[in-house]
């Protein structure tokens, strides 16, 4: 208690408690908020127990009946520092229109260039009056600070370097499906500028983000891609540039396919002793199956040719062949396939 008679208290988005002329009068619960913060901001007793809070109470109580002495039961505001802030959206506004209406002559429309930031250095009390602010709870803030827009720079430093940046945040979510996210410094400034751009402070960088890796959070983790390397090409134009990455990956995954159906076929082959001459129709119909259930060709085969080994050696036995053409015949219905060859064979031995 005695700690805290010496602490610091900030209230954010203080603007909001402002009255609203545009809605025909004062905001009444903003003027009743205003009027009890006087309280609290000038030197003044605030009880430790509301009367609400039961706990409190029935701690109080169990203590006098202990003949305990519970400590202070008050807090004394006159040394609490009192810090407000908030955005003040429309108070520029209301500066300028004050400062043009003072001057005449030409002078007068240079006023009406100004930014935000120099009009609110102007702002005095009568300004915040008319913003909605009693003038006794404005006469309790003294010292006025306005704070500079977020430039490009500072966006920069915050989505790199702050505490629990939106950027790992978006590293661990592409993390989570195996994916190695990586910005270009290009990128960043991009991301940076188009945030600013936004006028949302530091949120701005949020929603940057997400317009530009909302497609790719989807379509990534299905893809087989392990690395996603955003360049400034990509905040561009992010969609164009996921359709020429789940191209070229479509590209390589098909190149692997049919590299590992060359593999199956050289172990089947050490296994059993029988060729497989997988033609190019069938070697297409397994890389498209694969490529849609998301398999590799040993899970294909386990799938879908489950019974080719016993088959093919069994019509090799009764033919003498070394080696049997698989055709598409063969991946869209193996079992038909083999029966039909397993047939033929005992008719050529017959023969």
């Amino acid at each position: 208690t005695e700690l805290a008679q010496y602490g610091i208290i900030y209230l954010d988005e203080i603007d909001k408690i402002a009255g609203d002329g545009a809605r025909g009068g004062r905001d009444v619960s903003g003027r009743g908020v205003q009027t009890n913060l006087l309280k609290l901001m000038e030197e003044t007793d605030v009880s430790l127990f509301s009367q609400t809070d039961l706990l409190g109470q029935m701690q109080a109580i169990m203590d006098m009946q202990r003949g305990k002495d519970g400590g202070a039961r008050t807090i004394n505001t006159r040394h609490i520092l009192f810090i407000v802030s908030g955005a003040f959206s429309t108070l520029g506004e209301i500066v300028r229109t004050r400062i043009s209406s003072s001057r005449i002559g030409f002078s007068a429309k240079t006023a009406d260039a100004r930014t935000d930031a120099e009009s609110l250095r102007n702002a005095v009390t009568a300004d915040f009056v008319k913003y909605g602010f009693e003038s006794e709870f404005i006469g309790r803030l003294p010292v006025r600070v306005v704070c500079d827009p977020l430039d490009t720079g500072d966006l920069e430093n915050i989505l790199l370097h702050a505490e629990g940046n939106i950027l790992e945040q978006y590293r661990a979510d592409f993390a989570g499906y195996g994916i190695d996210l990586a910005l270009t410094t290009e990128a960043v400034s991009e991301i940076a500028s188009r945030a600013g751009e936004e006028k949302t402070g530091a949120r701005g960088l949020m929603t940057v983000m997400e317009r530009v890796l909302r497609e790719y959070k989807y379509e990534l983790p299905s893809a087989g891609i392990n690395s996603l390397e955003v360049t400034d090409k990509v905040i561009k134009d992010s969609h164009t540039e996921l359709g020429k990455l789940l191209k070229g990956q479509s590209s390589r995954r098909r190149k692997m396919l049919l590299a590992d159906i060359a593999g199956f076929r050289q172990r089947f082959q050490e296994k059993t002793g029988i060729g497989l001459d997988v033609s190019d129709d069938a070697a297409e119909c397994i890389v498209e199956q694969c490529i849609e259930n998301d398999w590799t060709v040993s899970g294909f085969a386990d799938r879908r040719l489950r019974n080719i080994e016993y088959a093919l050696q069994l019509a090799a036995r009764n033919t003498g062949r070394s080696s049997f053409e698989i055709t598409r015949e063969f991946v869209d219905d193996c079992e038909k396939a083999l029966s039909r060859l397993v047939a033929e064979s005992f008719t050529a031995t017959k023969a």
